[in-house]
């Protein structure tokens, strides 16, 4: 039986069924538009009013409080709204949901399907229930002056038949998921993927990497029509995983914003501290009674810490939310909504959090278990700093281990981390 499940992972991974994608959509050619960071050809432009987008997306984009494009939305957004393929790796809070939300609401056109017919028209998967729900409300946020346009999210957790009900009573134009959901919901007919004309998947090395995953976006991607775009992104692109992400695509805009040989979160600043396992909590203490702060999240590495960390959190007067996985799914995404609203400043949480959710007001992360691979430092201090604004993010060493992996992020990105000084300057990391 072992043997068995274990040659089904090795067929899988085969490029024999890498070939029944590549069959649904053609592979790139291998001089696909490949384009980095100051290399940019196409349409530029200074402000999202010159990126010719609806009025009704425009006025949102103000209503949201964004002025200029960083730099993924000034290359993303002009070749998006056209429909190409894109293939994006940009670094954590440079606004890459906002490219795809923006680019599939412009395109959009509700009143091209009749009343009660399947208006399921864009599809965007992603790999935790938390981060769906967050791509969701950023469709709310950005559809505020599109009326017509209805958005709904679909993760596992939550009872099916609400699904079904949902596509059978009030089919929305845009669906976000995660993969399990999604394809059940297909299977079965409920959810209807013929009309799909734009395809996202956002953190989709993740979402790829993972062999059950990928097996799962596969066969979703079959049920859809064979002309669509094909929009990915993610902060992490490891070279390995790019020829697999254009398998998906037809002749794709690839654009690498800020590549991994630099540790560019502009505005964040890093720090280190070296003390034992025990003196943790008290230096915790020390950090939350001694920084200003808006919103802080601490990251630890298991389910266990993290709530003996809010427990003891409390005690000690700093109230907090914690989020993990052993937590059911009402509870999480009520425990995030309460973060995100500002009814706590700190949260506790373990690498569930670490990827993608975006929460404007936090700009202190502290490491308090260090991550284990420099990828997931990277996305965890990414929860700071977000979208041009300030931050810090210190981290913890109180082993060999730790040292190593830090000694890592400092050579890979380019990087020197010093050790926390006794004094830091508040301007250097609150946004005035």
């Amino acid at each position: 039986m072992v043997d068995n499940e274990h040659e089904d992972l090795v067929d899988y991974d085969d490029e024999e069924v890498d070939e029944q994608v590549t069959a649904e959509k053609p592979q790139a050619a291998d001089d696909g538009k490949e384009v980095k960071k100051g290399h940019y050809v196409g349409i530029h432009a200074s402000g999202f009013k010159d990126f010719i987008l609806k009025p009704e997306c425009l006025r949102a984009v103000v209503d949201c409080g964004f002025e200029h494009p960083s730099e993924v939305q000034h290359e993303c957004i002009p070749q998006a709204v056209l429909g190409m393929d894109i293939i994006c790796q940009a670094k954590s809070g440079m606004g890459k949901t906002a490219v795809f939300v923006l680019a599939t609401l412009h395109q959009l056109n509700p009143s091209a399907f009749p009343e009660g017919e399947n208006q399921v028209s864009v599809l965007v998967l992603c790999h935790t229930r938390e981060l769906a729900f967050q791509i969701a409300h950023e469709y709310e946020r950005f559809s505020k002056y599109l009326p017509e346009v209805k958005t709904a999210v679909f993760y596992g957790g939550v009872n099916i038949k609400t699904n079904r009900d949902v596509l059978k009573n009030d089919c929305p134009h845009i669906v976000v998921g995660t993969p399990g959901r999604i394809l059940g919901l297909a299977k079965e007919k409920s959810l209807k993927l013929d009309h799909i004309k734009h395809f996202v998947l956002d953190e989709c090395d993740r979402v790829l990497e993972s062999l059950e995953m990928r097996r799962d976006i596969q066969e979703i991607f079959r049920m859809t029509p064979h002309e669509k775009q094909v929009m990915m992104f993610s902060a992490t692109l490891s070279k390995e995983i790019r020829p697999v992400c254009k398998k998906f695509c037809q002749d794709p805009m690839e654009i690498y914003v800020d590549d991994d040989t630099k540790l560019t979160l502009h505005g964040l600043n890093l720090y280190y501290i070296k003390l034992q396992e025990a003196e943790k909590n008290r230096k915790l203490n020390d950090l939350l009674d001694a920084l200003e702060f808006n919103q802080v999240v601490i990251f630890v590495s298991k389910v266990a810490r993290a709530n003996e960390l809010n427990r003891l959190l409390t005690e000690c007067n700093f109230p907090s939310i914690c989020i993990h996985a052993g937590m059911k799914q009402d509870e999480r995404i009520a425990k995030y909504k309460s973060f995100k609203d500002f009814n706590a400043r700190i949260l506790v949480s373990t690498d569930l959090f670490g990827r993608g959710i975006d929460i404007e007001r936090v700009n202190v992360v502290i490491n308090y278990d260090f991550p284990d691979d420099s990828d997931q430092f990277l996305h965890r201090v990414g929860r700071a700093g977000r979208f041009g604004t300030k931050g810090i993010a210190i981290s913890f060493i109180s082993s060999e281990p730790d040292q190593e992996i830090l000694d890592k992020v400092q050579s890979r990105f380019e990087v020197n981390i010093p050790e926390l000084p006794d004094e830091i300057d508040m301007s250097s990391y609150m946004s005035t």
